[in-house]
């Protein structure tokens, strides 16, 4: 008689959420995303040890020495599969549900039977689309051992099983988005009555977001007018350490005729929302702003402007200041340092200022095109408006880029400079010079320098999303990788899509470069699987990581996909354009390079 072979293993369970409906819908589309999903899905599995014994495509069961690391590669597919959807050229956003348990099983050659991987599946056929329902045990073994929440979603019938099966829901961002588990923002228990006060007691840093105000002219000419002194507002919260303030391409992103507001703060962790409208006639404004506490839906502080245009910097900063003391209390806003900031004492350089401005966020070469006239203008009127300097440079910076100027190179680039060096001249702490200034120095090997005013850039402003990722890239490559990383981290959190991008790969390659440098392979894989379009440093990073974790790089679909396209690629002048200060590295991509071809 053979002797049955028997273990104590932990079992996933999942599969992708309505696929025969997707596939009589759009069959081509549909397959494509679910090879792009299982690719995120059968990476993750691997990476933390577990092994798939059975897949039907659409389905994977597998198994794992340790619950820790498959409650950890569960949670990291679903997140990586929910950014993913994110974008909106995916479709059909292919949604998965994971069920997780622990028991002994039979194992009888490469598979695995028994009442253990029953209760994993019927585990999964209960859970809601982008969810991880586990067992107790499971729970029992893994909370104390994870920092995300693990919470009692009551019982299930499992058939066959148990008609009162006790479950628990994994805290993934679906099922926050959901409403099936309290954000992490939200997790401490609150009075329901507490004010803002106890509502900041609970979360040391309130994550505050300034929502497009209304134009309430009705005049379609002063919507820059609008969105300009948002942006403002925006930039100035950004300067206070005191919050994490999301950024305005997010903010822009909420529409009050698609999606409510309360609903929009839950979506991105906010405790505080500002909103307002804002009418402008002649030389006068009226500004209405209110300041709402997203946990209770009620108002924690409002108030009503009526001044002359000129006054519109004294508003601003009443604002900040008054909306600072209700949530904060009575503090010395030390950063505030508006007599510096303050672009000019000309309005009508400061309006064509705010007129740059909102063609610059546009993104296109005729917009870019008007954006340095208005620049220019604004210069004409006062040459002191350090802001019109700035941006100027900035808006050159952003048509060398991409393409968006006929002009010779060197040229763009000496004015570009001549702006940025008179802009610093004119306000030595304008965070945007020193942003920009740091990636110049970064683009010429200077890293002491790129580190000077990348560090000077997020002390001046460290919520701001291009700063995040400006010092992180800088910190990452000097070494700094546990700073750098964390702040990578924080830009896409903050910043998913950054402005003028459809997705979210400019930060997760950021990230890839920063796990490449921190020698964290394995994280660097998971990351740069994700990226839509592996651009060339993504790739060899990628190719890298691979190699380092010992998986199968010739098999793997990212090398098959673009090995003819970037076979005749110059790797050498290639990785130069990486920007990487530790030269034995450098050399050793260059000789890697030339074994994937």
């Amino acid at each position: 008689m053979t002797k049955i072979k028997r273990k104590l293993t932990t079992i996933l369970a999942t599969d992708c959420v309505s696929f025969s409906r997707h596939m009589q819908g759009n069959e081509v589309a549909t397959l494509n995303n679910l090879n792009a999903c299982r690719e995120i899905i059968d990476a993750e599995i691997s990476a933390h040890g577990g092994r798939i014994f059975h897949t039907a495509g659409d389905s994977v069961i597998a198994d794992f020495d340790s619950p820790v690391e498959c409650v950890n590669a569960a949670l990291k597919f679903q997140e990586a599969i929910y950014l993913r959807n994110k974008g909106p050229e995916i479709e059909p956003k292919l949604e998965w549900r994971v069920g997780i348990h622990v028991d002994d099983v039979i194992i009888e050659g490469d598979n695995i039977y028994g009442t253990g991987v029953n209760i994993a599946a019927r585990l999964e056929s209960q859970c809601d689309a982008g969810g991880i329902l586990v067992s107790r045990v499971v729970r029992e073994q893994v909370e104390k051992k994870v920092n995300f929440s693990i919470e009692s979603a009551g019982t299930r019938t499992l058939k066959n099983i148990d008609d009162n099966y006790e479950v628990f829901l994994v805290a993934t961002s679906a099922a926050t988005e959901n409403g099936k588990i309290k954000a992490s923002s939200q997790a401490a228990e609150t009075n329901e009555n507490a004010g803002p006060s106890a509502q900041t007691a609970a979360h040391k840093k309130p994550t505050l977001a300034v929502i497009p105000f209304e134009n309430a002219s009705g005049n379609d000419d002063n919507a820059f007018l609008v969105g300009g002194i948002v942006e403002d507002l925006i930039t100035e919260f950004s300067m206070l350490r005191q919050f994490d303030v999301i950024s305005r391409q997010s903010s822009t992103n909420f529409d009050p005729a698609s999606e409510d507001a309360l609903a929009f703060a839950e979506r991105f962790g906010i405790n505080f929302l500002v909103s307002g409208g804002i009418r402008s006639s002649g030389s006068r404004i009226r500004i209405n702003v209110e300041l709402t506490d997203t946990a209770t839906g009620s108002a924690v502080w409002s108030n009503k402007y009526d001044r002359v245009m000129d006054d519109i910097f004294d508003i601003q900063d009443e604002i900040v200041r008054k909306i600072s003391i209700a949530l904060l209390g009575e503090i010395e806003i030390t950063s505030l340092q508006r007599s510096k900031r303050k672009p000019t004492d000309n309005f009508n350089s400061y309006e064509l200022l705010l007129r740059g401005r909102e063609l610059h966020h546009r993104f296109s070469a005729e917009a870019c095109a008007q954006a340095i006239n208005f620049f220019d203008k604004a210069i004409a009127l006062d040459q002191g408006n350090a802001q019109a300097h700035a941006w100027k440079a900035c808006t050159l910076g952003q048509s060398l880029a991409r393409n968006y100027l006929d002009r010779d190179f060197e040229e763009i680039y000496a004015e570009l400079m001549t702006h940025l060096n008179q802009a610093l001249y004119l306000n030595e702490n304008d965070f945007e010079c020193h942003r920009m200034l740091s990636a110049v120095f970064l683009s010429t090997h200077d890293f002491q320098k790129s580190e000077e005013h990348a560090r000077k850039a997020f002390q001046l402003n460290p919520n701001d999303p291009r700063v995040l990722s400006g010092v992180g890239e800088v910190l990452v490559r000097v070494g700094d990788h546990t700073d750098g990383l964390e702040m990578l981290r924080k830009a896409i959190e903050v910043d998913p899509i950054p402005m003028g991008q459809s997705n979210s790969d400019n930060r997760l390659r950021d990230l890839t470069l920063g796990y490449f440098c921190a020698s964290d392979f394995e994280s660097c894989a998971e990351t740069a699987i994700r990226i839509n379009d592996l651009e060339p440093r993504s790739w060899l990073f990628l190719m890298w990581a691979l190699t380092q974790t010992s998986a199968d790089v010739q098999s793997n679909s990212a090398y098959i996909g673009r090995k003819a396209e970037y076979a005749n690629l110059d790797w050498p002048a290639t990785i130069e354009r990486f920007h990487l200060v530790d030269e034995g590295k450098i050399k050793e991509l260059e000789a890697f390079a030339e074994t994937l071809f």
